[in-house]
Parts: structure tokens; sequence; C-alpha cells
């Protein structure tokens, strides 16, 4: 996440845009954000009194936030709440979020938690990736395959051809190699021997 927000922070057409983040969210959304050098404002998303998700104030937040603000969503097994948006919800969301052409930044954390089947859990992401090409994923794999103090994980960007795919590419490398120079191994190849099995 913190090397996607430093790409957006440096490339993302709009230099004055705002991150919004769910309320609650995982308090280092904030954080890693502010170290990016972005403003944090928050949208509504749990109703404490009804004890569910807040569709209405949310989609409210979204419409009032300025055009092309990021927006981070988890994409399921929300932290800390636990509460998803249903398929039809997520659809209401995606149509504010392409009205006002934001930038939709999708936390992944708990794929396979929520529901149980990976597919499931991952029907908001396929969703807006088959309707925009704004978008972008932070992809932990710490939960679901294990291996927590190694940190395996990615950020995936939706590009238009393999040109751009090639610019975002070396950009992000420029990124990374001052913060961590190389990431922990042993992680990333438990998790590849794992995807590249049948």
């Amino acid at each position: 996440m913190r090397v996607g927000l430093e790409f957006l922070r440096q490339w993302y057409p709009n230099k004055n845009a705002k991150v919004y983040v769910p309320n609650p969210t995982w308090p280092t959304h904030v954080g890693i954000s502010n170290k990016a050098g972005f403003e944090v404002e928050r949208y509504r998303y749990y109703d404490g009194a009804k004890k569910g998700f807040d569709l209405n104030g949310m989609l409210e937040d979204l419409e009032k936030a300025d055009n092309e603000s990021i927006i981070i969503f988890h994409v399921c097994a929300h932290n800390p709440t636990g509460c998803d948006p249903t398929q039809a919800e997520w659809q209401q969301i995606l149509d504010v979020v392409k009205r006002k052409n934001h930038f939709s930044a999708f936390d992944s954390a708990y794929q396979g938690f929520a529901s149980g089947d990976l597919e499931t859990d991952a029907y908001s992401l396929r969703l807006f990736s088959q309707q925009t090409d704004r978008i972008c994923l932070f992809q932990s794999f710490a939960k679901n395959f294990g291996p927590y103090g190694e940190r395996a994980g990615c950020v995936s960007f939706l590009t238009a051809d393999a040109t751009e795919t090639a610019k975002v590419q070396s950009r992000v490398k420029q990124i990374a190699r001052p913060m961590y120079s190389n990431p922990p191994i042993h992680g990333a190849r438990i998790v590849d021997i794992i995807l590249g099995d049948d």
C-alpha cells in the first residue's frame, strides 16, 4: 500500500486529490496515506445504531467528495467491522465512483475469509475492473497464506496496454527501490508455489 500510494502521489493527475477511507477502517490506512503526502477524509461506512453497513451514508459522502478523489475500499471482510456491501450495493457504489471519476484503491487482506470462497470474495474487485480502468489493488497474502512475518503481497494497477504497463512498472520499481531495496523472498516463494499449482 505504501508503494502504491506513493506512486499515486507522484503520478496521479489530480495533484489536489484527497484519500477517502471508510469510517471505521484499519488505522494504518490513515498513517500510510499521510506518509505518502495525502490529506485523508473519512466516508461513512458503519452505522453503530443499526449495527450494520451504512450504504446511504457512504453513497452521500462519495457523492460529496471532490471529483477524482482516491477512495480506499476493502475488497471483502471489512476491517474492523466485518460488514460488506451486497453485490447489488457494490453496483450502486460503482455507479457513484464512475459518475464522480474517482480512483478506486482496493485493499485485499482477507480474500477467502469472508465467504470461504476466493472467487466470491473477489466480487467487488472484479465488478469494478470490468467497468473502469481507474483502479488499483493492494494485496496482502499475510493472512490467507500464513507468512505473516514475511509480509508477502503486491500492488497492481489496471493499465490500458503493454506500453502503459511498462511505464507503471518502471515507476513503481523506482519508488520501491529506495524504500526497502528487496522484499522478503521466502513468503513470496510460498505464495508462488501455491498459486502455480493447479
